[in-house]
């Protein structure tokens, strides 16, 4: 554009706005009138329209999340499965967005009347909304849909790192179809769509008037479903030849590309701020700074505590320890992130570093499975402290939503009981659907494609072709 189309597009503008004003101050001066009516509506429909673009400008920058995933898994994993990373990323946002398309949206968000089309459900599924067809074809239904698939996808992009290297990409592909037609969105109706989990308080009155689980953005919904699928499904198909002894002891299997890990980390938490303040659906909603604010507070404070217990245990300052520990405190801050203070961000974020350790430490040590990317600690047990710390910390300065830190103990109740539904939910359905996978088209690859690389075997392709050194990375 001419730089004197910009200034006349300027002018343009402001003389409207300046239009607007003194409509609006003659309104008010002249008292009610048609005239004011009118500009009430102007007002109305301005502000929806404003609200409708930061929803999808908040979609996009989550979307952008999935770049963030491929990198840290690409990174974390070696060279010679990172083409089977990729396509794994790449598909399964668009394989779980059409999935969620047909069947998901409807199952989380009928009965949530929060867009035309959503009006029917029950407090277990909802019954309205599939294919957005009816009612449901309607601009304000396609922005929510929209960023609720975006949602979906990072729920299932999750679980392809702690698999890793060993999954056949098919089986993963077929998960991703599952969890967001079926998982996510259940289990997503039951806090999100006008389910049972978000109105406790109907079934258990003790609890106080109003009272119900409250995930602002996702700990639960999101990240602990993909968590601790993510778990259920490594556990099955078992760990990468080489990586445990024996007496059961791990061996470091290295990833290839710290820079990669480092990049991914840098995408993610740049969408954390779709994902987090996003989830208002409101740019008027002025809560958006303090979320944006809790946001980077947490994921920075869970950065900072990973790498100093590092540097205090080994005396190094360990980078994917720190990569891993902002996510983490991101993953933490996504449930309270509306409720609490800032100071209450940095705490909540600098414990679900300590959480995240300690949880992968639990799944490597205890459980003995393979987690390549950490995932089930960063998004499953940390979404769980995200939870809880609902409970602790709100203040009841927003939304109504308070916590133990003012004197309410129901909501410390309300989210109790959330952590173990989802983490029951999450477990068991997964189970189910892994068992499923291993018994038709079977999870795992061979021992001989494993040790060639899932880039040769499956894909046919190299990511690294070029000079590329005659190493199978044997254990």
């Amino acid at each position: 554009m001419a730089h004197w189309q910009i200034r006349r597009l300027a002018v343009m503008s402001g003389l409207f706005a300046l239009a607007l004003a003194l409509t609006h101050g003659l309104a008010l001066a002249q008292g009610p009138s048609p005239e004011s009516g009118t500009v009430e509506v102007v007002r109305e429909e301005l502000g929806r329209a404003i609200n409708l673009a930061w929803t999808l400008i908040a979609a996009f920058l989550v979307f952008f999340m999935q770049a963030g995933f491929a990198m840290v898994e690409a990174g974390f994993a070696r060279s010679k499965n990172v083409v089977a990373v990729l396509t794994k990323n790449l598909m399964d946002a668009l394989i779980g967005g059409l999935a969620f398309w047909a069947f998901g949206f409807a199952l989380m968000f009928g009965g949530s009347g929060l867009a035309p089309g959503l009006e029917r459900g029950t407090p277990w599924i909802g019954t309205s909304g599939f294919f957005l067809t009816g009612l449901a074809y309607n601009d304000q239904t396609a922005a929510l849909w929209f960023f609720q698939m975006v949602f979906a996808a990072t729920a299932a992009t999750i679980v392809s790192g702690a698999m890793a290297e060993r999954t056949k990409t098919t089986a993963y592909l077929a998960y991703s179809f599952l969890i967001s037609a079926l998982i996510y969105p259940i289990y997503g109706h039951w806090v999100w769509g006008g389910g049972w989990l978000g109105d406790l308080s109907a079934y258990l009155p003790f609890l106080g008037e109003g009272v119900g689980a409250k995930d602002f953005a996702g700990s639960g919904v999101v990240h602990a479903v993909g968590g601790f699928v993510a778990l259920v499904g490594a556990a099955m198909v078992g760990p990468r030849v080489g990586k445990f002894n024996r007496d059961g002891t791990p061996n470091a299997l290295p990833g290839h590309n710290l820079a990669l890990v480092t990049l991914g980390t840098f995408i993610l938490f740049f969408g954390w701020f779709g994902f987090n303040p996003g989830s208002t659906l409101a740019a008027t909603d002025s809560r958006i700074a303090m979320i944006a604010v809790n946001t980077f507070l947490a994921g920075a404070a869970g950065a900072v505590v990973a790498i100093y217990y590092g540097f205090f245990r080994t005396g190094k300052l360990e980078l994917p320890l720190a990569c891993n520990g902002a996510l983490a405190g991101l993953v933490g801050i996504t449930a309270p992130c509306a409720y609490v203070a800032p100071w209450a961000a940095v705490l909540i974020g600098g414990i679900a570093a300590l959480v995240m350790i300690g949880g992968a430490a639990f799944v490597e040590r205890i459980l003995k499975v393979d987690d390549v990317v950490g995932a089930s600690a960063v998004h499953g047990f940390a979404g769980l402290w995200g939870l809880l710390a609902v409970g602790l910390f709100a203040d009841g300065t927003y939304g109504g939503v308070a916590g133990l830190i003012v004197g309410s103990w129901g909501q410390l109740v309300a989210q109790v009981i959330d952590m173990v539904v989802v983490t029951a939910w999450s477990l068991g359905t997964g189970f189910l659907i892994f068992w499923l996978i291993r018994q038709t088209i079977g999870l795992r690859v061979s021992a001989e494609e494993e040790r060639l690389g899932l880039d040769l075997t499956e894909h046919g392709a190299e990511a690294y072709p070029t000079g590329r050194r005659l190493q199978l990375e044997l254990p």
